[in-house]
């Protein structure tokens, strides 16, 4: 019950157009607020600058563009349009060239088609510069949709598009071997929306005895897999079997999410994997944080105990 509580508050406080203004107005006004330490800035030019500070230490990044569940055409078209935008600045910058985005804002609500063919038109202007595009996965509704959407493409020649899968749903097993036997990518995560009993795992212990399966599924025979989490017992079992099984340190990373645990990242760079930060920036920081926290309550002692971590 506190927890649907907890939630209804999150909720409701993405919602608020008077904090939301709010907070654009004095979120990021200062460079040591608080939200600074986990959205990278309202800009694309913030953005490339916190990129260039994690490159400078060793770390990777991937760029996301906040924006997710779009109610018209009209928006779904000017989001794309923003992906595609972001592309020049950031091959004039010099920096690495990955990103990630939400089909939800492409238009997948309203249209699996639209979305299908937005995501088509941003691989489409990246490919010649080199980028891979990442296609978060959202909630289970999306998850069919979503998973049709990158094998249609990459079908159609863009191999450079790969998939996130969550291993609190039950059918997380089935997709990854789909995703391995297409030579799909995969961003495994634990996921953070609340889902049904039937749909996904409830217990803790469940959700991270499937992400070690998968994980280790993915070491042996993924294409360059991403292991993202920051739960330190899984990271250390990540290494061992690597280790064991003779998997290179070249040929999977682990990624986390900007500002949490940058102890860790720096830690892991220094014994040599690779680590790439998960970078969002744009007006929408406030929702996108508000919904993160709120999709589970939990998720605001994970914040708090990462920074008491690093302290």
């Amino acid at each position: 019950m506190l927890d649907a509580a907890s939630k209804a508050v999150f909720q409701a406080l993405a919602g608020s157009r008077v904090l939301r203004r709010l907070a654009s107005r004095y979120g990021m006004a200062s460079p040591t607020s608080f939200a600074r330490r986990f959205i990278a800035g309202e800009t694309l030019g913030e953005a490339i600058e916190a990129v260039r500070r994690l490159e400078a230490g060793g770390l990777t990044h991937t760029l996301d563009y906040l924006g997710e569940s779009v109610a018209t055409a009209e928006e779904a078209a000017a989001a794309a349009d923003a992906y595609v935008a972001i592309l020049p600045p950031v091959v004039d910058a010099g920096i690495g060239r990955n990103l990630s985005l939400k089909l939800t804002q492409l238009g997948l609500a309203l249209s699996e088609d639209l979305a299908r063919d937005h995501l088509r038109r941003i691989l489409e202007a990246a490919r010649p510069h080199g980028f891979f595009v990442r296609v978060d996965m959202e909630n289970s509704p999306y998850t069919e949709a979503t998973l049709r959407i990158v094998e249609r493409l990459r079908g159609e020649g863009h191999t450079h598009v790969g998939i996130v899968l969550q291993s609190a749903l039950r059918r997380t097993d089935r997709d990854l071997e789909r995703a391995i036997s297409q030579g799909i990518r995969v961003r495994l995560v634990k996921g953070a929306y609340r889902e049904p009993p039937d749909v996904a795992h409830q217990r803790k212990t469940d959700v991270d005895a499937a992400y070690a399966r998968q994980m280790t599924r993915l070491l042996l025979e993924g294409d360059f897999p991403a292991l993202a989490t920051h739960d330190e017992r899984l990271i250390d079992e990540a290494r061992e079997v690597a280790a064991r099984h003779g998997v290179g340190r070249d040929r999977f990373e682990f990624q986390m999410l900007y500002g949490i645990r940058r102890d860790l990242q720096t830690a892991l760079v220094a014994d040599g994997y690779r680590v790439r930060v998960y970078v969002p920036f744009g007006r929408e920081w406030f929702p996108y944080f508000m919904r993160r926290l709120g999709e589970r309550p939990a998720n605001v002692w994970f914040v708090l105990r990462s920074l008491a971590a690093e302290r």
